[in-house]
């Protein structure tokens, strides 16, 4: 799925556009017991409660592609006959409606499901959206559906315990000590299926949600899905500067590495510029391209390639989005600089009397402990 698919089926998650009516789920404890489960009808909820619950099937569709939003894709043997896959189609053919389906994905989950707060609800809805017909000149025709997409969302959200507070009670005009119930915070994890690829089911995929990159509960993907657990993006970072580190040995200088983050930084916010709702990738060539550029020798650069290839898989498609910092960073074993990565050009290595500096422009608004200094004398 792109962005621009993921923001059509986001527009769907409101009372007055989709076709949700009713929301399933259970409430799992601390000993991984469903001590509740849920069927609701939003045709009778108050509003304020069908838009929570509407908000956190919705967050299954935020974030950054290849960072909160990762598609899961299932072998052509998966689809033709495994469990994991009947299941999910059982969930989707049914509008989840399918009360042993839905219950055999609550085991699943359960049974595999590693989270920091112990107690957690999973939701789960079903939705059929006439897709409207899209001409070359890329026009929405209300009145002519495309097709209609039925698919499900489900959602893991972490419960909050209420804690005994002093709380205001305005019939006595005093404050008093007063706790409310469990809260359902706001979505963990999650998945849609099938995924919405150019604007039509794909049950050859799913799109998976996690709200903390670094952690995508691989344990969860596997249980319900039997697929490999692809990389998060901190991962990702993390194999690519190794990568570098190991096969570029004495060419991995400063120049170079600075180079290469500033220009993997351009190609981001080109991207960002341009509004393509495609991801962003690029193939180990263009790295190798960008290395070459910077001096960097064919040998370095074969090895950095295979180096890639051994971590991300043949054809590897890099995410430039998670290969770099957000922030700058120069560490040695006493002093760390950070700075945003637009600056990183100013900094220059010298060898003075003998010695190697880092050094930095201080012309001017130079502080110290919060202190205002003069570097002019």
């Amino acid at each position: 799925m792109n962005q621009k698919e993921i923001n059509e089926l986001r527009r769907r998650f409101r009372a007055d556009r989709s076709s949700i009516s009713r929301i399933y789920g259970c409430f799992v404890n601390t000993n991984r017991e469903i001590v509740a489960h849920l069927d609701t009808s939003l045709g009778v909820t108050k509003q304020e409660e069908t838009e929570i619950y509407l908000g956190r099937l919705k967050k299954c569709l935020s974030g950054g592609m290849g960072r909160n939003l990762i598609d899961i894709s299932f072998s052509t043997a998966q689809v033709v006959d495994s469990a994991e896959h009947r299941l999910l189609m059982r969930l989707r053919d049914s509008a989840c409606q399918d009360d042993r389906a839905r219950d055999e994905l609550y085991g699943r989950i359960i049974s595999a499901l590693q989270m920091e707060q112990s107690n957690y609800v999973i939701l789960l809805a079903a939705d059929a959206y006439d897709v409207p017909y899209r001409g070359s000149d890329d026009v929405e025709q209300a009145d002519a559906a495309a097709e209609v997409f039925r698919y499900f969302v489900c959602a893991v959200c972490p419960v909050k315990e209420a804690s005994a507070d002093l709380r205001f009670f305005y019939d006595v005009n005093e404050f008093h000590v007063s706790s409310s119930g469990p809260t359902l915070a706001n979505t963990a994890l999650g998945f849609v299926f099938p995924a919405f690829d150019d604007r039509s089911a794909n049950i050859y995929d799913a799109l998976y949600f996690a709200q903390k990159p670094d952690d995508l509960h691989e344990e969860f993907i596997n249980a319900v899905f039997r697929t490999e657990p692809p990389m998060s993006a901190p991962q990702q970072r993390n194999a690519f500067q190794t990568a570098l580190s190991d096969a570029l040995e004495s060419e991995c200088n400063y120049d170079v590495v600075q180079t290469v983050n500033e220009q993997l930084r351009e190609r981001v916010e080109a991207h960002k510029e341009s509004k393509d709702p495609e991801a962003l990738t690029l193939s180990t060539d263009e790295v190798g391209e960008m290395l070459r550029e910077s001096g960097v020798s064919d040998e370095h650069i074969e090895a950095f390639t295979k180096t890639v290839e051994s971590e991300f898989g043949e054809d590897a498609a890099l995410m430039p989005g998670n290969l770099v910092d957000r922030k700058f960073e120069i560490v040695t074993p006493n002093v760390k600089i950070s700075m945003a990565p637009e600056y990183s050009a100013n900094v220059e290595l010298r060898i003075v009397n003998g010695r190697r500096f880092i050094l930095i422009p201080a012309d001017e608004g130079v502080t110290v402990n919060g202190i205002s200094i003069d570097t002019h004398t």
